[in-house]
């Protein structure tokens, strides 16, 4: 077992509230349960020693993996290909299908035998708390009960389990055409036992996670060229959404790097007000109404919380639940993936002020007449006292879409949404004949748009800059076309595009910005943004550079993992880094995809 396999060498499954990721090697290094940011069960990502693991795999020494889901499923497969034979793993979570919170969770582990004889052995660590918990083990024949303070966890086997101190161990052989297998729940001290697992119960709970995935994936309407990596950026999105409520999460880790060592590590388990409110745009285009209509009410109930008190409307991100309390701390006593530490958990960047939230919350809930849903009285008033609140507001330093800890600047991509928040929000009291001051936002929005041009325009660098005080460029700007702040084939846009060109991006990958030319207070550097790869390709097919952006999305497929997964950045040497995996990514391979598409069509209309 590697101590620290790469953060791309995994798959993720899950039930809608929470999630694993599986390794390449059949080890379950990451669990956090009853909920995405609930306390880690397993963390050897973050601490090999300290943080738990849950094994199964086998110890030949000249054994080859292989791992994939079925597919149009969240259900994981991973190949274990010996001299001796050919067995494998299949790991699923069920959703609950209620959409209520529940505290119990149950992870599926199924070995069989597909040639030959297979010997698998099992590991279950399980390390409460972050590993702060101490807990006690039971075991009873095919079972065993960890317990721990407010937290069981049972393991349900199809054969023998033995204590290990307070750990369980296994072991099982198996000739082609067999099956085991183990069922893990986790659920409230003292709650009651699940039932044990039977082939004939995995089975069918099998049978019914394929149905789900796959008759959930039916109403995609996406028939472009790139169906499987669309396809699975969308279950992805789906595994990452917190079913109760509506709210996407950032990643389903924490702690993760973007660079191996360094301290740019931290807790992508919430809500950020930005992904979620684009991943609308992208769920609609694929056909997703349901999963869109749940982020626009999730969304409308952050505004209606904070109406008529005197604090901001919105903060940058939230729990899953619309909590905003995420404090941040450090786990000293995890050591951090391959000595990566501090590792974070909660996020402080949720207290700073980043202005380019309302525009992307604007965009989101603009999407209204799409989905059928018409704000009501109340939720309108929110919504309309939230952009009288922003015309008094907007024209403020703050710490930009990159949560930047270095001080606070006029940044040009938040004065850029803040002009979409009022442009939808004009567009969106006209389209529903709602009662607006429609002057105020007017005027606030003309105001925002002649300072853009006056102050985030680098005539030295010919393009729109980062923030108004250099002449740093910021892939954060290649929305700018998207949202309609530019036209997309402007000349002002297509020197910025080309200006981006020159200097952050590297054979097809886009770099966020140059950390040295902009001090952002943290050390060290960092690999380019997958985000901002998908977004230069979306900005290049709308400027009417179709091959250029075809090349550049071909080449960036190239950097999706043996699942078509994506982590948050690129290394040096092509590896991936960052939480994992980001629905910033996936959402935006989406936008990338499906602008491509209709350009190509285009394209080939015209004989070109």
């Amino acid at each position: 077992m590697d101590r620290y396999p790469p953060i791309a060498d995994h798959g993720l499954v899950g039930d809608l509230q929470s999630a694993a990721l599986v390794s390449a090697e059949g080890v379950v290094d990451w669990f956090a349960a009853p909920r995405f940011d609930s306390p880690s069960i397993f963390a050897a990502l973050l601490d090999h020693d300290r943080g738990g693991y849950f094994r199964f795999g086998t110890e030949h020494p000249d054994v080859v993996r292989k791992q994939l889901y079925l597919p149009d499923t969240a259900v994981l497969v991973t190949r274990f290909m010996s001299p001796d034979g050919v067995g494998e793993v299949i790991d699923f979570m069920p959703p609950d299908g209620s959409g209520t919170a529940t505290d119990r969770h149950t992870l599926f582990r199924v070995v069989r035998a597909v040639r030959g004889e297979v010997e698998f052995t099992m590991e279950c660590r399980p390390r409460f708390d972050y590993g702060r918990a101490e807990h006690e083990a039971r075991v009873d024949g095919a079972n065993a009960l960890f317990r721990a303070p407010g937290t069981d966890a049972h393991l349900r086997a199809t054969f023998a389990l033995e204590a290990d101190g307070t750990d369980v161990r296994g072991r099982v052989v198996l000739k082609a055409g067999q099956t085991a297998g183990a069922a893990f729940t986790v659920c409230e001290a003292g709650g009651e036992a699940p039932p044990a697992p039977t082939f004939d119960s995995v089975a069918e709970e099998l049978r019914r996670v394929v149905e789900f995935w796959q008759g959930w994936l039916r109403k995609s309407r996406y028939r472009g060229r790139w169906p499987e990596l669309v396809h699975r950026s969308v279950i992805t999105l789906k595994l990452l959404t917190y079913a109760p409520s509506g709210a996407l999460v950032a990643a389903a880790t924490m702690g993760l790097p973007e660079q191996v060592g360094g301290e740019r590590n931290w807790d992508y388990r919430f809500t950020w007000v930005r992904d979620g409110s684009l991943s609308v745009r992208a769920m609609l285009d694929l056909g997703f109404a349901e999963e869109a209509t749940a982020f626009v009410h999730w969304m409308t109930a952050r505004l209606q919380e904070r109406e008529g008190t005197a604090d901001e409307p919105l903060q940058t991100m939230y729990r899953i639940d619309g909590d905003p309390d995420l404090s941040e701390e450090t786990l000293d006593h995890f050591e951090g993936y391959r000595g990566s530490a501090p590792v974070r958990v909660g996020n402080g960047a949720a207290d700073q002020l980043q202005l380019d939230i309302y525009g992307e919350a604007v965009y989101a809930l603009s999407q209204g007449r799409e989905i059928g849903q018409q704000a009501s009285y109340r939720g309108w008033k929110s919504f309309a006292t939230t952009l009288d609140w922003l015309a008094d507001h907007w024209d403020r330093p703050d710490e930009g879409i990159w949560e930047t800890r270095g001080g606070r600047k006029d940044f040009t991509y938040s004065r850029v949404m803040a002009w979409a928040a009022f442009d939808h929000g004009l567009k969106l009291a006209e389209a529903f004949r709602r009662p607006a001051d429609m002057e105020k936002w007017r005027a606030a929005r003309d105001a925002i748009y002649e300072q853009v041009l006056h102050r985030g325009w680098s005539d030295k660098e010919k393009a729109f800059v980062q923030h108004y005080d250099g002449d740093v460029l910021d892939a954060s700007l290649l929305l700018m076309p998207r949202v309609g702040f530019v036209t997309p084939r402007d000349p002002l846009w297509l020197s910025t595009l080309d200006a981006m060109g020159r200097t952050l991006v590297s054979d097809s990958l886009v770099y966020r910005y140059d950390p040295a030319a902009s001090p952002d207070g943290l050390r060290g550097s960092e690999g380019t943004f997958s985000l901002c790869t998908f977004l230069y390709v979306d900005a290049l097919a709308r400027a009417g550079r179709v091959a250029e952006a075809r090349t550049t999305f071909e080449k960036m497929l190239t950097y999706a993992n043996h699942v078509g997964l994506f982590a948050e950045e690129i290394g040096p040497s092509g590896e991936q880094l960052g939480n994992f995996p980001q629905a910033f990514t996936h959402l935006a391979l989406i936008m990338a995809a499906t602008t491509l598409d209709e350009a190509l069509d285009e394209a080939h209309a015209r004989g070109r």
